[in-house]
């Protein structure tokens, strides 16, 4: 018999295993000051790309007074319980209707955390009897969701509308055989890539399959369609949506997260909802703070544009440099290396220390071995000066990588 605890200090996982040498700098690593393009790391400034802060509402003035306005009135306990029992109001309802009429969908239910959210939601909408079908390359959100099915589930390769058909052949035969349904889950924007989902021509394979489409459009929400309401406005099929999430961690700069759909679907998660259930209520300067937030991005398109004038600059300026950024035809910028993960860290290091430059770095095993990701966040708060010393920059780091000047057999150290 092995012991837990023996366990899992002899594994500690792809990522784990470089935690003594990598935590406090490049994994957990600590930002400070005011959130703002430049903040400190390690007592210097740093001009940072790591945020999510896509609208630039964390600071705004009118968000920061509405929610130091509700702590003053409210505090942070009230309401308190959860919301079936004793933690409902008229803000919380006032927030699920305005986001409702946002987003266009007939009702809305606010949920306490999105990753959570996402999880509870696909646990209630399925039983044993029922299939998945999702993208290959679905947050880790939905992916723990999927493992809590009971029933099957298929994925499809990642935007392959062709694989996504055969999984759903697949899916009908099986739901024909035991009387189930089908739920096929995919994404608005896709976190690591940028890549937006094949949400239109998902929709449109409804012709010929009997299924419902779940759509996590966390970071579309705010970023995506002309009036910011997302991914589904974006490619004009947010009716072709029949449960669409997002949540308030991207563009509303904040905690929590809703779901909207048909009126008996949110009546049914409202009391099924495990995570929602027996979880306490949003406290009320988060729901206060996200009705103001909310406002700004319906009547202020200038947020919203831009962070796309940034963006724009960005992704051309690191193309004409030479740069992979994939495909990405979204806020997400990712710049994909060559190189191992020793190099990375030492490339990471060169950008924090010598450019002053901080940006989030991704290694296996979330991308392929050999890949080193340097993944930028724009947001509507950053300059032009800002894209231009970015892209000199890395114009800088690239050169020294493909010279040989990171090649190291270990990690970079830091004091």
């Amino acid at each position: 018999m092995e012991d837990i605890f023996s366990k899992l200090e002899q594994r500690m996982g792809p990522l784990g295993m470089h935690a003594d040498d990598a935590h406090g700098y490049f994994t957990f690593p600590k930002l400070e000051g005011p959130i703002a393009p430049r903040m400190m790391f390690r007592g210097s400034e740093k001009l940072t790309w790591s945020l999510n802060n896509y609208l630039g509402l964390a600071n705004h003035p009118e968000v920061l007074k509405a929610d130091a306005e509700a702590a003053q009135n409210f505090g942070m306990a009230y309401p308190m319980g959860a919301r079936m029992m004793s933690g409902n109001s008229n803000y919380h309802e006032q927030l699920e209707n305005d986001l409702a009429d946002f987003i266009g969908k007939p009702e809305v239910m606010l949920l306490n955390y999105g990753y959570q959210g996402v999880l509870s939601a696909i646990d209630a909408l399925v039983d044993r009897h029922d299939i998945i079908v999702y993208d290959a390359e679905s947050h880790a959100c939905i992916i723990d969701g999927v493992r809590l099915h009971m029933g099957k589930r298929f994925v499809y390769n990642h935007n392959d509308i062709e694989s996504l058909e055969k999984q759903l052949q697949r899916a009908t035969r099986l739901a024909e055989a035991n009387g189930g349904g089908i739920l096929v889950i995919t994404e608005g924007v896709f976190g690591m890539s940028g890549s937006q989902g094949k949400l239109k021509e998902v929709a449109a394979l409804k012709a010929k399959y009997n299924f419902r489409l779940f759509v996590d459009d966390a970071h579309g929400f705010g970023t995506m369609g002309a009036t910011g309401a997302g991914t589904g406005e974006e490619q004009n099929c947010m009716d072709e949506i029949d449960v669409y999430f997002s949540t308030f961690a991207k563009s509303m700069a904040g905690i929590g997260a809703f779901i909207g759909s048909r009126p008996q679907v949110i009546k049914f998660l409202r009391y099924n909802m495990r995570s929602q259930i027996y979880a306490k209520s949003l406290p009320m300067p988060m729901v206060i703070g996200s009705i103001k937030r909310l406002e700004l991005i319906k009547t202020q398109p200038e947020l919203k544009a831009n962070l796309w004038k940034v963006v724009n600059a960005l992704q051309n300026g690191l193309r004409e440099a030479g740069f992979n950024i994939g495909n990405t035809t979204t806020p997400v910028t990712p710049v994909l290396l060559n190189g191992t993960i020793p190099e990375a860290t030492h490339l990471t290091k060169d950008l924090r220390e010598n450019f002053n430059l901080f940006c989030s770095i991704v290694v296996y095993p979330v991308v392929p071995k050999g890949v080193i990701m340097l993944r930028l966040i724009p947001t509507a708060v950053h300059t032009l000066e800002d894209v231009e010393y970015t892209i000199k920059s890395f114009k800088s780091i690239k050169h020294k990588l493909d010279s040989g000047e990171y090649r190291k057999e270990k990690i970079a150290e830091f004091a």
